[in-house]
């Protein structure tokens, strides 16, 4: 992950964000799989951590009926190519867009229309 914050993501003002977070052993345990398989997929960039008062918790709404979402490292990935790190992607995800179906990214890529949260990710690298 790069420590770069795009110059659109950098403004001042408190970001949307979840509301419910899980801790990466709660991740482990939703998913069924090792807390060492959960470490691997946040390298893999299929699962976004980030501190929070001190330790690493994951957006449970990411973590849908016992499985990631689909889409989502897909997205992770386009947004790291685009010099987004972790903080900068969680704020795209849950940016209010009223142009989205579920009203973020992140909300959408749950949804029927989330090849379209793809499709902006993918622009942001030109």
């Amino acid at each position: 992950m790069t420590d770069s914050v795009p110059a659109d993501q950098a403004s001042g003002a408190a970001p949307a964000g979840p509301t419910d977070w899980l801790t990466l052993p709660d991740v482990a345990e939703r998913l069924d799989l090792s807390i060492t398989k959960i470490h691997q997929m946040i390298r893999d960039r299929e699962l976004i951590a980030v501190r929070r008062d001190g330790v690493r918790r994951i957006p449970a709404d990411l973590v849908a009926n016992k499985t990631v979402l689909k889409h989502l490292p897909g997205v992770l990935n386009l947004l790291a190519d685009a010099g987004y790190d972790d903080e900068a992607a969680l704020r795209w995800l849950y940016q209010p867009d009223d142009t989205l179906t579920g009203g973020t990214a992140a909300a959408t890529l749950g949804g029927d229309h989330a090849r379209e949260v793809k499709r902006r990710a993918q622009a942001l690298g030109f």
